[in-house]
């Protein structure tokens, strides 16, 4: 799945937050966002899907932090489980959809996401075919519209632009590995 899918996923996990806590709603917002994209900083360091890709470990921090959070109630600590509740929540998610590989329409790969305690691979589920694939677009739409209208500010625009995003990337997708040559 797409970046802003898996992020506009983890904010919708933190609207309520604006009814039953609005002081921590932008905190919350901003974690979920944060955390629905790191784990794909692993395309540009290490193995995708195995380096920062931990859908044990990210559930484990997120009920911890958010023990923490209950006890000691701050704009950081919720912060921080936010971003772990979004965090493993793509990485999870990542196992419903294709393989890593450059061209995952082509069905190439038998390896979604890597499971650290279990030291293997899931198999691809292929619900959502590829990133950028019409379904994923869909995805991001539909997680879009609770996030673009509880938030305002920064959370909006940040939406706003998540979804442009995804439209130009899912309108060129099947088109990117013929142009970079790959």
């Amino acid at each position: 799945m797409m970046a802003t899918t898996h992020a506009v996923a983890g904010l919708t996990l933190a609207v309520p937050l604006v009814w039953v806590a609005p002081e921590l709603a932008t905190a919350a917002a901003v974690g979920a966002l944060a955390g629905g994209v790191f784990p794909d900083l692993d395309m540009v360091v290490g193995v995708h899907r195995k380096t920062l890709h931990f859908p044990v470990y990210y559930s484990g921090a997120a009920a911890v932090v958010g023990a923490v959070a209950a006890v000691s109630l701050s704009t950081l600590t919720v912060a921080t489980a936010f971003f772990f509740i979004s965090a493993g929540l793509h990485s999870a998610s990542d196992w419903l959809g294709a393989g890593g590989e450059l061209r995952p329409w082509d069905r190439t790969s038998d390896r979604a996401v890597y499971v650290h305690p279990a030291k293997r691979w899931l198999r691809p589920r292929y619900l959502v075919r590829y990133d950028g694939a019409p379904e994923d677009l869909a995805l991001t739409l539909l997680f879009s519209v609770p996030g673009f209208l509880a938030f305002s500010g920064g959370v909006r625009v940040a939406v706003a632009v998540g979804v442009a995003v995804a439209l130009f990337y899912a309108g060129f997708r099947k088109r990117m590995p013929e142009w970079f040559g790959i």
